[in-house]
């Protein structure tokens, strides 16, 4: 779906579309599922939404390119944060999320709670220190 005359909207939703691991899809062939996209009243396009362990997959692979190598070979300090990003983005509710982590960072699941609790403690200081003490008048 590209062309040199290519819809304003197709440019500027295909990074997201890229990023998600989603497809383009002409609005005829939209499922009852897919996300249809209008444009000034017109249907544009749709996009197709990957699964969710398709999504995780993908999450570890950028996770990857950006840190330059596979992800088991990443000191503790960088899996911990990895760890945490994932978990922000969700990717311990998918179905065997914490296996499928545990393998690329070549930990155990074990680890990976930990890593989850240690993000978990970090995140209970940092709003504990931004509180106020209370003060005695």
């Amino acid at each position: 779906m590209t062309g040199p005359a290519e819809h304003p909207l197709l440019a500027a939703v295909r990074p997201l579309v890229d990023a998600l691991g989603a497809e383009l899809i002409v609005p005829a062939r939209a499922a009852a599922d897919d996300v249809l996209l209008a444009w000034e009243g017109e249907d544009v396009i749709a996009v197709r939404l990957p699964g969710l362990s398709e999504s995780l997959d993908r999450i570890l692979a950028a996770l990857e390119r950006h840190h330059g190598r596979p992800l088991s070979e990443l000191d503790r300090k960088t899996k911990q944060d990895v760890v945490r990003t994932l978990e922000t983005r969700g990717a311990f509710s998918v179905r065997h999320g914490v296996e499928t982590v545990a393998s690329a960072l070549g930990v155990s699941r074990f680890t990976i709670y930990n890593y989850v609790n240690h993000a978990n403690e970090q995140r209970a200081k940092a709003r504990g220190a931004g509180e106020a003490a209370p003060r005695g008048d």
